[in-house]
């Protein structure tokens, strides 16, 4: 019997870790958030900023870890980078909380809007399917569709990073030509110049539904309000960092993984802006709730908050429904295969340090680890009978944020302690860019923790959670 390789294969070019990057990115958010965007800011210039403000961050914190990649090409990423800028034990904490939280918590609201969507062909698998009930918890058809998926996909890459790679590269292609379709379609046979002119007439007047109209908000209220609309933006957004937990399995990674960070995150965001900029060209920013007109209800209150569904039917009518949710299905099952290959090479990483299961440290005769792979999907799949999508959403972002700014802190910091050591690629903008990503997503995770206390309060928790365990240790 033959012994199981003991490193990784670096398999993976430049396409395929920028196809990785944008598709473990784009997944449901895209075509859903927007609703909630328009609910709290009431305008077409403000929605935008949301969008912009969130792919401007998004890009700075790819650029700035590019210096990272390129310093310490190495299977965990992330990992390594916390381990190396501070201390095993700050390393520690951010790899429980990925774990627990943030992978685990968006594998598992990806796999649930992968199941409300795939319920328009198999209706028995949709949330109003309710299985069984008890207490205040309901077991619902959709999410054991959302845990059978996250099952396929880690058979699918307990076979090897090839077979994973293939998945990867083949849906993540397949939405993005989809995407561009219907961009270019809204912008041609959907565009309705009535609904333009109402859109970008007044398109800086901030209003906010109170739940029985639109009110103006302003100043504090209007900053408040858009950072929380920053939830959906940046979780739309998120997972582009996934492609540094892989990088044992990148051919010249010092060089690929800065390129394809910025590649696949520039891609995304012009994708995401010209998508909105879509919206905005085929209904009406400001809409009612419970109308049977989906111009009426526009994009602030679509059908389950369905904006891409919205958008589509002014484009192909009956059929829209049909085509959005194969898109969706398609977006999402490719969003967590990329999340699901590449979480388990951060667990191997901790693991390799003593600081996880042994186990997780061992690759299969496919030189995969198969261990980190089963015991993410047991973990997501309790999370998917926790929770809806939106709580789900805003239980990672929130601890996401915190070690995007911890990180990016320590490219500060790695430049006063490790000047010496090679940098292939620096930091662009560098100090103030980097800075300027610490000081606005710092202001938006305490936006978050203030006007989402119930859902981010969790995320915190754990985090001090690993920290009290750190401290212990030492």
């Amino acid at each position: 019997m033959s012994e199981h390789p003991k490193h990784f294969k670096q398999s993976l070019g430049l396409i395929d870790a920028t196809m990785l990057v944008a598709g473990s990115m784009i997944g449901s958010g895209i075509f859903i958030v927007s609703a909630d965007v328009a609910r709290n800011l009431g305008s077409s210039g403000w929605l935008l900023v949301a969008w912009v403000l969130a792919g401007a961050l998004t890009l700075i914190a790819a650029l700035s870890y590019g210096e990272l990649a390129g310093m310490y090409p190495k299977a965990g990423g992330q990992y390594v980078y916390l381990r190396k800028a501070f201390n095993p034990l700050i390393a520690f904490m951010y790899g429980w909380t990925l774990f627990t939280v943030i992978q685990a918590g968006t594998i598992a609201a990806v796999a649930v809007a992968f199941a409300k969507f795939s319920s328009y062909f198999l209706p028995w698998f949709g949330e109003q399917n309710i299985l069984f009930t008890m207490g205040g918890w309901s077991l619902k058809g959709s999410q054991i569709l959302a845990v059978v998926s996250i099952w396929v996909l880690t058979a699918i890459n307990l076979r090897g990073v090839n077979m994973g790679k293939m998945v990867q590269t083949t849906f993540t292609l397949a939405k993005l030509l989809a995407i561009f379709g219907l961009i270019v379609l809204g912008f041609t046979i959907g565009y309705n110049p009535d609904v333009v002119k109402i859109n970008f007439t007044d398109m800086w007047h901030a209003m906010k539904w109170d739940g029985t109209s639109f009110q103006s908000i302003s100043g504090m209220a209007l900053v408040m309000a858009l950072g929380a609309s920053m939830v959906g933006t940046l979780f739309s957004s998120d997972a582009w960092n996934n492609v540094t937990f892989i990088a044992g399995e990148i051919k010249h990674p010092q060089r690929n993984i800065p390129r394809s960070l910025f590649f696949g995150t520039l891609i995304v965001t012009i994708i995401y802006l010209l998508t909105n900029v879509a919206y905005l060209s085929i209904l009406p920013l400001q809409g009612t709730p419970n109308m049977n007109d989906v111009l009426a209800n526009g994009i602030s209150f679509p059908e389950f908050d369905r904006v891409g569904t919205s958008a589509a039917s002014m484009i192909f009518g009956v059929a829209a429904a049909a085509i959005m949710s194969a898109l969706i299905m398609v977006s999402t099952f490719g969003c967590n295969n990329g999340l699901i290959l590449s979480g388990s090479r951060l667990y191997y990483a901790l693991a390799k340090d003593g600081l996880f299961f042994r186990k997780a440290g061992q690759l299969n005769k496919n030189a995969v680890p198969a261990f980190g792979l089963i015991i993410q999907a047991i973990w997501a799949s309790v999370l998917c009978f926790s929770g809806t999508y939106g709580a789900l959403l805003d239980y990672t972002i929130f601890a996401a944020l915190l070690f995007y700014i911890l990180t990016v802190i320590g490219i500060f910091r790695l430049r006063y302690t490790q000047p010496d050591v090679p940098r292939p690629y620096k930091a662009f903008g560098y100090p103030v860019l980097p800075a300027l990503y610490i000081l606005l997503a710092g202001a938006i995770a305490i936006i978050l923790l203030v006007d989402k206390t119930e859902n981010t309060l969790p995320g915190l928790l754990i985090v001090l959670l690993a920290y009290s365990l750190t401290s212990d240790a030492e």
